[in-house]
């Protein structure tokens, strides 16, 4: 898998357990391989995050095509308030995302980065990501092929306890954040927690 797309589907209140069985069909029907399916815990409720996994760029527009086109896109129109598909390539450095448990605790953050800082952030992530794995492990770290310049990278985790553990230890024994790599980011940062939905191949 060389390409990925993170669609959010934000639904009316208590919407994503309602649209799981459309969503899970609508996947199965088209292109690309489901990887990970949440609906959002922390930050902006009632969403959900899909990410999927393409071979090929032309295999992503299709299906992207197929969504836009339709008259029930993700098989839940009636539940839906918005709908994002974003395009994205993993970082240079990192194997292709595989399914499996490694949470439930799902973090998503994004980072807008200065306009020429995609490259230099790979960069510096290169070096650091394989001594912060030692604290948790990185799902994918992948930047935008659309829209502003930007990194969004999925974390794992045993439990909210567990995320903060890692962190505070990483930043203590000075092994994260890569050193130099937020110089090339712009103070546009979120992060939301989220949990697998039943269909969910990450867990």
């Amino acid at each position: 898998m060389s390409y990925y797309e993170l669609s959010t589907l934000d639904t009316v209140i208590f919407g994503a357990g309602k649209a799981s069985p459309g969503i899970e069909a609508w996947v199965g029907a088209g292109k690309g391989r489901l990887l990970g399916a949440w609906g959002t815990d922390i930050g902006s409720l009632n969403r959900v995050f899909l990410l999927r996994g393409f071979d090929t760029l032309a295999e992503m527009m299709d299906e992207r095509e197929r969504a836009l086109r339709s008259d029930n896109p993700f098989g839940c129109t009636e539940l839906l308030t918005r709908l994002t598909m974003e395009s994205y390539r993993a970082f240079d450095f990192l194997p292709p995302v595989e399914p499996g448990s490694f949470g439930p605790v799902y973090e998503f953050r994004t980072y807008k980065t200065k306009i020429n800082g995609i490259m230099p952030t790979m960069g510096k992530w290169a070096e650091a990501v394989p001594p912060r794995e030692a604290y948790s492990k990185l799902t994918v770290a992948m930047y935008g092929l659309d829209g502003e310049p930007r990194v969004t990278q999925i974390w794992p985790y045993a439990s909210l306890a567990a995320r903060a553990e890692a962190r505070a230890k990483s930043v203590a024994d000075g092994k994260w954040p890569p050193k130099g790599g937020p110089d090339w980011l712009s103070p546009e940062m979120t992060s939301q927690i989220a949990l697998p939905l039943p269909f969910s191949p990450l867990k």
